[in-house]
């Protein structure tokens, strides 16, 4: 009977422990509304790998561990990114600025650093206008241009006119992100790992 007792307890234990482990690394997350489509619809699910993003302060890392920092790649306003930090055309989900219990879903535009300004619709990123094969129609506005702050991501929803996004109200803060958006397994025939490809051929400066 002991022996029951303890297996069942050591069973549960490593049950929360792999729960616990998974939650640390993925997330899941639903689609509201229309402001990412054509690329996502409103009520898809998707998987947020919240792991690519981990990143840890600096001054802490190199007071542990003297030197370390200046042999990572990845450093951004005293932050160490351990697989790296949001890249442009990454969708993203985020807690909302002005309201951190509700969660966004965008697209990264601008990095820290960029000078971002949009023209009547077309963005452009350091000057260069951006070729954009994953929306319908450009939006019907006109923002910056603005350089990006360090720690801060420039975010737009792929449906221009219809999202509330980083044109409306400002870029997003480099703690506010939760991951990217990996993974759609509903619906059915959305199933599949989501592709950043059709942004990598757009004409930025590294």
């Amino acid at each position: 009977m002991k022996s029951t007792l303890r297996d069942l307890a050591e069973t549960l234990l490593l049950t929360a422990v792999i729960f616990l482990l998974v939650r640390a690394v993925v997330q899941n997350f639903k689609v509201e509304g229309r402001s990412m489509e054509p690329t996502l619809q409103d009520g898809q699910y998707l998987l947020v790998n919240k792991a690519l993003y981990w990143h840890l302060d600096s001054s802490l890392l190199n007071t542990v561990f003297p030197g370390i920092v200046a042999d990572r790649s990845s450093v951004e306003d005293g932050a160490v990114y351990m697989f790296g930090e949001p890249r442009r055309g990454e969708i993203v989900v985020f807690r909302f600025p002005r309201d951190p219990s509700r969660d966004f879903i965008k697209r990264v535009i601008a990095v820290p650093g960029d000078l971002v300004e949009i023209r009547r619709g077309q963005v452009y990123v350091n000057n260069r206008f951006v070729v954009e094969a994953y929306i319908n129609e450009n939006g019907t506005y006109s923002w910056g241009p603005e350089r990006i702050q360090t720690g801060r991501y420039f975010v737009l929803g792929d449906n221009r006119n219809n999202s509330s996004d980083s044109h409306v109200w400002g870029p997003v803060p480099r703690d506010n992100i939760i991951g990217k958006a990996w993974l759609s397994y509903w619906p059915v025939d959305q199933l599949g790992v989501l592709s950043d490809s059709a942004f990598a051929t757009a004409p930025f400066v590294p």
